[in-house]
């Protein structure tokens, strides 16, 4: 290997021939550069008056061999040079700088994306002569890692200096000390690593003027995070007047983040954005981790926790219409193929055939759920020959539908503190004191901006909302973006042609919220409070929804007991 990268041009052949013969030299395993070398490369600059650059192994031996000019250098491909054997690439990069500066914000960011061992400039005399004024080098530092239950604390400096007088006064003890750096990258996420956690993530929203995301729309992404499973690194919220058209965010937001996944650790990069398919392809190659925008991460959460049939199909249905404009070509290899006698043209590529066969399975699916959903139709059917009304609970996710659902009718569906919990529906039979009776369906929970693919996929879920005669939209009083939240609920209830349907607004947990503030709301609101968890208020709850649906005086229940005395779980008629 004695190829010189970089610009060649205007180089004489006894300079070319120098450079080459840089590949015969090495520095020893505990030396940055070794006094020979660098005098070696410093000669050139001076001679040249061009940057010169070594990249050099952990053996000593020198990789690559890179001539600039006088501002910069550009480092080649090194391609996947030890990659994946560690935190770092396992090169340090030494180069001279000729015009006395310290290190720059380019030698910084090569050492963020190329994951380098550490980048060190030998800064010259301005005198020409070749001589070493001093040396400067820099690494990456570990982020402190985040403590569970608390905001991501500050990063701090991201890089460690360096600075010498002359190459002989380096007293950097080179192979111990990168052990120690990457010992200490891997005790900082090792505990983490030992969980059953799957991914650590960096968040990013964007503020465009008065459009994007916002510190709460950023706190709503974390919940979703910490719903599929995903630990929170670090939360970035950039503001731009207008989105890049490339990466979303500026080019110089990507080195920091780059830089960022290194020192968390983080291997996933979630959007509070959708991206389009190109956007998320450059994110993802210039950063080299996983990249997932907000719509992508609740296609996660839903795929986790479905767990009956429908809820299943469903979701592989939303999954695959999110992925088909996304699908592109990731390798040279797809050449076309198939052709032949009777086909036209040279035939179908690989990646024709791929979006076919997405499409062939988004059409099964199609069939499969339309099919689960006769089989629905007759089961409401009965439902409807017994003449019994139907209450759906909605509302948007962790508002505490199915805890509401489980204090009303005892039944057992999960209830967690989480977002999307649960997804798929569950109906019980809810009989009043009056020996009237409803079934009471709890449905998915809504989200702001949630996707439409989600929407459609869901659609047959959904119907019962269709046939409901009354909707509790259940709000949660304790949350202090509940006003956005019931907006939210509101305009996918427009959007599913649900606007015109009787509604009774329900403001659960109210035992976390002052009584004057519960009392100023409900009024506001024409709501009833209620606590699902403690029972306070559901006697009133079904005065109400009694009232609703049969329009009778029953401001007081018959027998003068309490609502959840005259409550029993039946089984459904089908």
């Amino acid at each position: 290997m004695s190829r010189v990268h970089g610009n060649l041009m205007g180089l004489k052949p006894a300079q070319i021939k120098a450079l080459e013969r840089t590949y015969r030299r090495r520095a020893a395993a505990d030396e940055v550069i070794s006094a020979e070398l660098a005098r070696h490369i410093a000669g050139i600059s001076a001679e040249t008056g061009r940057q010169v650059a070594v990249l050099i192994d952990r053996e000593g031996h020198v990789r690559f061999v890179v001539a600039g000019d006088a501002q910069k250098i550009e480092i080649p491909d090194l391609g996947r040079f030890r990659a994946g054997a560690g935190r770092f690439r396992g090169l340090r990069l030494v180069h001279t700088h000729v015009r006395g500066e310290d290190l720059t914000r380019d030698d910084l960011t090569d050492l963020a994306l190329l994951r380098l061992d550490l980048v060190c400039a030998l800064v010259l005399d301005k005198d020409g002569a070749g001589e070493i004024d001093h040396v400067h080098l820099a690494h990456i530092l570990p982020a402190q890692p985040a403590i569970p239950g608390r905001e991501t604390q500050e990063s701090g400096e991201p890089f460690g200096y360096y600075i010498w007088r002359s190459v002989g006064e380096m007293d950097l003890s080179f192979s111990g000390w990168i052990a120690a750096i990457e010992e200490e990258f891997g005790k900082r996420f090792g505990a983490v690593k030992s969980m059953d956690t799957l991914r650590r993530a960096i968040l990013v929203g964007v503020r465009f003027g008065k459009q994007g995301s916002t510190p709460e729309t950023l706190a709503e992404l974390r919940e979703l995070a910490v719903s599929a499973g995903v630990e929170v690194a670090e939360v970035i919220l950039q503001k731009r007047p207008a989105p890049d058209p490339k990466y979303l965010v500026g080019r110089g937001k990507m080195e920091e983040l780059v830089l960022q996944c290194m020192r968390h650790d983080a291997n996933v990069i979630v959007f509070d954005h959708d991206l389009a398919p190109a956007q998320a392809r450059e994110v993802q190659k210039m950063t080299d981790v996983n990249v997932i925008d907000r719509s992508q991460l609740i296609l996660e959460i839903f795929a986790q926790r479905a767990r009956s049939a429908d809820g299943k199909l469903q979701v592989q249905l939303a999954q695959l219409k999110y992925e088909l404009p996304r699908i592109s070509i990731k390798q040279s290899g797809l050449s076309r193929l198939t052709g032949g006698i009777g086909a036209v043209g040279p035939g179908e590529t690989k990646l024709e055939i791929l979006q076919r066969r997405v499409r062939d399975r988004i059409a099964r699916l199609e069939k499969e759920i339309a099919r689960l959903s006769m089989q629905r139709e007759v089961r409401r059917s009965k439902r409807r020959q017994a003449g019994l009304p139907v209450v759906a609970i909605v509302g948007y996710t962790n508002a505490g539908k199915s805890t509401l659902m489980n204090a009303l009718t005892g039944a057992n569906v999960l209830a967690e503190n989480k977002l999307f919990a649960t997804l798929d529906p569950t109906s019980r039979r809810l009989r009043f004191p009056r020996e009237r009776e409803v079934i009471l369906t709890d449905t998915v929970g809504f989200i702001h901006d949630l996707p439409k693919d989600l929407v459609t996929a869901f659609r047959a879920t959904l119907e019962v909302l269709y046939e409901a005669d009354l909707l509790l939209h259940v709000l949660d009083i304790s949350n202090p973006r509940m006003d956005q939240q019931a907006a939210s609920v509101e305009m996918i209830l427009v959007d599913m042609d649900l606007a015109n349907t009787p509604r009774l607004t329900v403001l659960n947990k109210c035992d976390q919220v002052p009584a004057e503030q519960i009392e100023s709301l409900a009024e506001r609101l024409k709501a009833v409070p209620v606590s699902a968890l403690t029972g306070e208020g559901l006697t009133r709850l079904a005065r109400s929804i009694e009232y609703t649906l049969w329009r009778q005086g029953v401001s007081e229940l018959e027998d003068g007991s309490s609502f959840s005395g005259g409550v029993r779980r039946v089984r459904e008629p089908g």
